[in-house]
């Protein structure tokens, strides 16, 4: 018999539902080939829901997506909604309530995908950022008072727990042995200033290092370091790991030199439950309906997704035909110039598995 998975797809808003269609459209191309079964359900969770119904996320929510074997995500993000309303209540709330406590970020330079990074190529830029998920200033510690006042005052707190910074730094190590690259993980950080939160870190870093995957290198970055590294050698990085603000912003940077939002794709990993899988891109609301937003970014989603769900091979296949589609046919990356439609570029790479 063969396997069947349940996914939850939440197309979300503006370009999202498009960029779901064709990154199913090549999931479904890749299970029949692989032999397992795909089973959808649909939610309608997003700015629309949110403005008919005054509800962000129903309680239920949480629960509810507990029972599927991953999460299929669109976009999140309305013009019509305040900006943080729909990221908190819906993105950072189902993070929090299902303990995606990874973030994974590929950083990969795909063939014939054009970088600003002068005289570096597909070679040179490819490596992982393994973002921790859930503690940092994003757990909403602190808060205002005197606000409005010229005395006013805002806090909010780093807070991290050892337990967080463990399975975080665990589950970087374990993915570096498995990625057999070159078998070298970096922790990122500020122990110079940040001499609290970053040195739990790096003590971490090195005990479990030490004591658990003696064959992996250990190095250490400043997060401003580590910036000015992506741009001028990233060819040198392999796996960096990371707090949940320092890697907000260098995954960004990552998503630039690969070709920009349209190509970066990332998970929210619970490697105990359910994980949910998002291009990185946000919802480009003034391409909705338009047929020319990149759907590779939702594409590359379903690789990590099924690499995820243990179809090493199907994931493979998947992002050998990205890379056949971005070398032999793509001209440009940007929304509206890659000479084909969004429909198109979907059809091409479920054409090539």
């Amino acid at each position: 018999m063969s396997k069947s998975y349940n996914i939850a797809v939440i197309p979300g808003d503006g370009t999202g539902p498009e960029v779901v269609r064709e990154g199913k459209k090549v999931l479904s191309a890749v299970a029949a080939k692989f032999g397992f079964k795909l089973n959808y359900e649909e939610f309608d969770f997003g700015g629309d829901r949110y403005l008919r119904t005054g509800e962000v996320l129903p309680d239920s929510a949480s629960e509810q997506l507990k029972k599927f074997d991953s999460i299929f995500l669109g976009a999140i993000g309305h013009p019509d909604v305040k900006p943080g309303i729909l990221e908190k209540g819906i993105l950072l709330k189902l993070r929090f309530d299902l303990d995606q406590y990874i973030n994974l970020r590929p950083i990969k330079l795909y063939p014939g995908v054009a970088t600003p990074l002068k005289d570096k190529g597909p070679e040179h830029i490819d490596y992982v950022v393994v973002r921790e998920n859930t503690g940092d200033l994003y757990t909403g510690i602190g808060g205002v008072s005197m606000k409005g006042t010229p005395h006013e005052v805002a806090v909010q707190n780093m807070v991290y727990t050892r337990m967080q910074v463990e399975r975080c730094l665990r589950y970087a190590f374990e993915y570096t042995r498995k990625r057999k690259k070159k078998n070298t993980l970096a922790l990122c950080g500020k122990t110079n200033v940040l001499t609290y939160v970053y040195d739990l870190w790096e003590r971490a870093f090195h005990e479990i290092g030490k004591a658990d995957y003696p064959e992996i290198i250990r190095e250490y970055y400043h997060v401003d370091a580590t910036c000015m590294w992506m741009v001028k050698n990233p060819e040198w990085f392999d796996v960096i790991v990371t707090g949940n603000m320092f890697g907000d912003i260098i995954t960004d940077l990552g998503a630039i030199t690969q070709g920009g939002m349209g190509i970066a794709a990332g998970g929210n990993i619970n490697p105990e439950g359910v994980s949910m899988f998002e291009p990185i891109g946000g919802s480009a609301p003034k391409y909705t309906g338009k047929n020319v937003i990149n759907p590779l970014a939702s594409i590359s989603c379903g690789a990590l997704m099924l690499d995820h769900l243990g179809e090493e091979k199907a994931a493979r296949a998947i992002e050998n035909a990205i890379m056949d589609v971005t070398a032999n046919k793509l001209k440009d990356m940007g929304a509206g110039r890659m000479g084909y439609s969004t429909t198109e570029v979907g059809d091409l790479v479920a054409e090539r598995i």
